[in-house]
């Protein structure tokens, strides 16, 4: 991991930026629009050198959103299936402030879990910066939301039995906080489970507090604390919604946990936010929810989705637990 990051300036501590969560809106979003190119290609670069999945077909669908917004979908199945599979919606990472759902790197993700026998939709949502705009929450939850109902409703259509939710990082964020939507009003049934790869949800990111150790033990391996601020606040650039479960997941109460589906949260042994996954797991196991989960040693933040190329098996084990949990989910 160490030697691929090496060349790219990714080995060492990563160095400040020259604004604060305080800096003018316009500057944060700025900031935003730059991470965005840089992490964007970086992504892109790792998974290009892996060979791509064979014997899956990826297909663009546009459905209309809740609130008249047009939203993307790239379908992703085998070309061989016999009968209804499970599906994964799929959230890509960014803080929910960048990247895109068209970036190869998250292509290489859904095709690599279409291949074991999966349906995989991945989801165009709106960010709240970077280069398709700036659309604070709840515009991204909405997207996500709409997308999962529309899976649920297609489900004969798209030969799907039952699906579940998941995403990576700030996806990780939207994978939990649309269960928490679904909860909200009404709809939880149609979402058999959800899969969070290193969460980015505390929202405490520049408080350090003592129940998230590695805050401080990781700060700025691969990604810092500062930046995981600055792009937050841009998702809720008032900060009026940090209460509430269905913006930042880790903001849900033993109530709002009770009751939801099986989950499973995956952490990295070397990420800032390894220990706010942990917390939000043994969370949902004390409300009551059948949940997994999961410390991939060695590895910086979304370490194991990141190099297709230079650690291999280290991916694949990550999308063999995805898929295993979408099928057992679907029995």
């Amino acid at each position: 991991m160490v030697a691929a990051l090496a060349p790219l300036g990714l080995a060492d501590v990563l160095p400040d930026a020259p604004l604060t969560v305080d800096s003018p809106l316009a500057d944060r979003l700025a900031y935003a629009a730059a991470a965005e190119e840089a992490v964007g290609g970086v992504i892109s670069m790792l998974a290009s050198a892996a060979p791509s999945p064979a014997g899956v077909t990826t297909t663009t669908v546009t459905i209309p959103g809740a609130d008249g917004h047009d939203i993307t979908l790239f379908v992703s199945r085998p070309d061989r299936a016999d009968g209804p599979l499970p599906a994964v919606v799929h959230f890509h990472g960014g803080a929910m402030a960048i990247a895109s759902a068209a970036d190869a790197g998250y292509r290489h993700i859904r095709e690599s879990l279409s291949a074991t026998g999966l349906v995989v939709v991945g989801v165009e949502f709106r960010n709240s910066g970077g280069r398709l705009g700036a659309h604070p929450y709840p515009a991204g939850l909405t997207d996500c939301a709409a997308a999962t109902r529309w899976v649920h409703a297609n489900a004969a259509d798209l030969g799907v039995s039952r699906l579940i939710v998941c995403g990576e990082s700030g996806g990780g964020n939207l994978t939990l906080t649309v269960v928490h939507k679904a909860k909200r009003e009404g709809w939880l049934d149609e979402i058999g489970g959800a899969y969070a790869h290193c969460p980015y949800i505390s929202n405490r990111w520049l408080d350090y507090p003592d129940d998230l150790p590695s805050l401080r033990e990781n700060d700025g391996y691969f990604i810092s604390c500062q930046q995981a601020a600055l792009l937050g606040s841009i998702y809720d650039p008032d900060a009026t919604h940090t209460g509430d479960p269905t913006c930042w997941a880790g903001a849900a109460s033993d109530e709002d946990l009770a009751g939801l589906p099986p989950h499973v949260i995956s952490v990295n042994e070397l990420d800032p936010l390894r220990d706010e996954g942990l917390l939000y797991y043994r969370r949902l196991l004390a409300a009551g929810v059948p949940t997994v989960g999961r410390v991939v040693a060695g590895t910086c933040h979304g370490g194991d989705l990141l190099f297709p190329a230079t650690m291999p098996d280290v991916f694949a084990a990550s999308v063999r637990d995805v898929s295993g949990f979408a099928w057992s989910v679907s029995a």
